[in-house]
């Protein structure tokens, strides 16, 4: 066996080919590496601060492939995380009597050092059907706590090696039909 992956018909090209579509136009990322903190006891969602990114797809049957990855702190509680096409939540749940729509949430109780790297479990695919320019970004609350959300750092700002400082990214590619 070589390793060769084909397209079953016998031409054995080392590379895997592709169906109609689906080349990769662009790819943009947003890089954090600095800490963040947002403190809030509502459940109004806000923007993390330097995880946005804009791009401007190249044809209205572009698709938009969208990946994150943040890692959070913070001391006790909950945290919700939501995708924003704009002004619109796009990759969240259904809704369900109380429950906070999100893309993502976590839970830590009583770690200041602890981290949690929170990424979509899965790769949002949007279809924005437009030309113009698109700003995605993430969004958390704390929901009915009040407590202070650290991006990249635990929530507790010790100079301490264990204190880990940490990096979080957003990445959109554009995939041509």
């Amino acid at each position: 066996m070589s390793g060769i992956i084909s397209d079953n018909t016998g031409r054995g090209t080392g590379l895997i080919k592709a169906a109609a579509g689906g080349k990769i136009g662009q790819v943009l990322q947003a890089q954090k590496t600095d800490r963040s903190t947002i403190s809030s006891s509502s459940t109004t969602f806000q923007d993390i601060p330097g995880m946005t990114i804009d791009i401007t797809p190249v044809a209205t049957s572009s698709k938009i492939l969208i990946h994150v990855s943040v890692t959070v702190g913070y001391d006790e509680g909950s945290n919700h995380m939501r995708l924003i096409r704009d002004t619109t939540p796009i990759a969240i749940g259904d809704e369900d009597g109380d429950r906070g729509r999100c893309t993502v949430a976590t839970r830590t109780a009583g770690a200041p050092y602890a981290l949690d790297n929170v990424a979509m479990s899965n790769s949002w695919l949007d279809s924005p059907s437009s030309t113009s320019a698109l700003t995605y970004k993430l969004q958390t609350t704390q929901g009915t706590y009040t407590e202070v959300i650290c991006i990249n750092s635990g929530a507790t700002n010790a100079d301490l090696f264990y204190a880990s400082q940490c990096v979080s990214t957003i990445t959109v590619m554009e995939i041509l039909a």
